[in-house]
């Protein structure tokens, strides 16, 4: 199924609701170092609850890591920035849902990186800055998971 990519998340909570998300939608969680937060963190384990155990979870210790890892054919890079609506991709069951810390987001480097099929916008009302980072990456992936009728749910 899908493959989450979080590019060094500052905030345990955030990756503790992905990890749930991963979970309850059948995806990867990938994570790229450095971390800011120990995998230990009681609010990552708060947030992800008893999902732990029922997500396929990675981490990296760098981006070139990760890639070589995935392998992917098609990586969208969420950024407020970015150059096409989350809705007007036509999703792939590998595709890679790539996302940027809190604080600022996919440093520029890596929105340019050659596995960067196209940067992504979720729109939102001008003069705000970003979404919280667990929020997109969920209606990002239940966009995608929709495009392909919801594959495994139980209905």
């Amino acid at each position: 199924m899908f493959r989450i990519l979080f590019h060094t998340p500052e905030i345990p909570g955030n990756t503790g609701a992905a990890i749930r998300l991963a979970a309850v939608a059948g995806a990867e969680l990938h994570l790229v170092e450095p971390l800011g937060f120990s995998l230990e963190d009681s609010k990552l384990k708060r947030a992800g609850l008893d999902y732990h155990d029922l997500t396929v979870l990675h981490v990296h210790a760098s981006l070139d890591e990760a890639w070589a890892a995935l392998q992917p054919d098609r990586v969208f890079a969420y950024t407020s920035d970015g150059d096409v609506s989350y809705t007007d991709i036509a999703y792939r069951p590998t595709d890679v849902l790539l996302f940027g810390r809190e604080s600022d987001g996919l440093p520029h480097d890596v929105k340019h990186d050659s596995h960067i099929t196209s940067r992504v916008r979720v729109p939102m009302l001008p003069s705000r800055r970003s979404l919280n980072l667990a929020n997109t990456a969920s209606i990002v992936l239940y966009e995608a998971w929709r495009q392909q009728g919801f594959a495994g749910a139980q209905r």
